[in-house]
């Protein structure tokens, strides 16, 4: 079975991590890379996502940022702006590799 809407990243140091995945959709795959982002602004990502232009050219598509729940623990949320997705990123179910992260897709709220 071929998982998708995922990111695999290259170490458990999230804010240092890289990683890989895949987002599908009824009528496209789009494979991401997912770089680490450093900044002072407390309102940036803290990842860029990028992909392949037709051509093979890295194309910034989004970015990855931490917020705080209402019990003041971090998640991450995934905004790739082409695809309209806005999605939260936990853990992939049955999956024991805590480093792959499911890309869980929600609707943006008004």
């Amino acid at each position: 079975m071929t998982i998708t809407n995922y990111i695999k990243f290259d170490t458990d140091e999230f804010t240092k991590a890289t990683g890989t995945g895949l987002v599908s959709t009824l009528d496209r795959d789009l494979d991401i890379k997912v770089v680490p982002f450093i900044s002072d602004n407390p309102k940036a990502p803290t990842h860029r996502v990028f992909a392949k232009s037709p051509r093979g050219l890295d194309i910034e598509v989004g970015g990855i940022w931490k917020k705080l729940s209402n019990d003041k623990k971090p998640y991450y949320t995934l905004s790739i702006k082409g695809l309209k997705l806005n999605a939260n990123l936990g853990r992939f179910p049955g999956q024991d590799d805590e480093l792959v992260q499911a890309i869980i897709p929600w609707d943006p709220q008004d």
